[in-house]
């Protein structure tokens, strides 16, 4: 449903989890039609909770009165032996909590795949660029040659 293509760029993603994610109806709806962004989003342990703040789900066009705020902090659903795990890399390593992507399982249930990651440094975003690049001139070089 939403993707966070920016966060692979700007990051190394050192270790995945999957977490369930608390949502109201209309954000559930909005989120089925494709709408919603996390681009700009990140997820921090607030009062033992993880909490995915900044995230965009715009109101479902079709609510009433009952609709939602497009960007309130929403509760993300992990264990709390997965929570104190998060807690102990973000305070000992200085790593981040970042979304990746925002998906419905094949239960129907809306999870949010979260990566600890640590940050690039411009110079390591640009061997990321130049290492893209020669992979697109290889794949164009294969497609050429047969």
């Amino acid at each position: 449903m939403a993707e966070n293509r920016r966060a692979r760029f700007d990051y190394f993603v050192e270790d995945r989890f999957e977490a369930g994610i608390a949502l109201q109806g209309t954000e559930v709806k909005a989120l089925r039609n494709g709408e919603g962004s996390i681009a700009e989003s990140y997820a921090t342990v607030e009062d033992e909770e993880v909490v995915l703040i900044n995230s965009h789900i715009p109101e479902y066009k079709n609510g009433s009165w009952m609709n939602h705020e497009p960007r309130r902090k929403r509760r993300l659903l992990l264990k709390k032996r997965e929570i104190g795990r998060l807690m102990g890399a973000i305070n000992r390593q200085g790593l981040t909590l970042v979304p990746l992507s925002i998906y419905f399982n094949g239960k129907g249930k809306a999870k949010v795949e979260l990566a600890l990651a640590r940050g690039k440094k411009v110079h390591d975003k640009r061997e990321t660029i130049k290492e893209r690049d020669w992979k697109r001139e290889q794949q164009r070089l294969l497609k050429d040659r047969g």
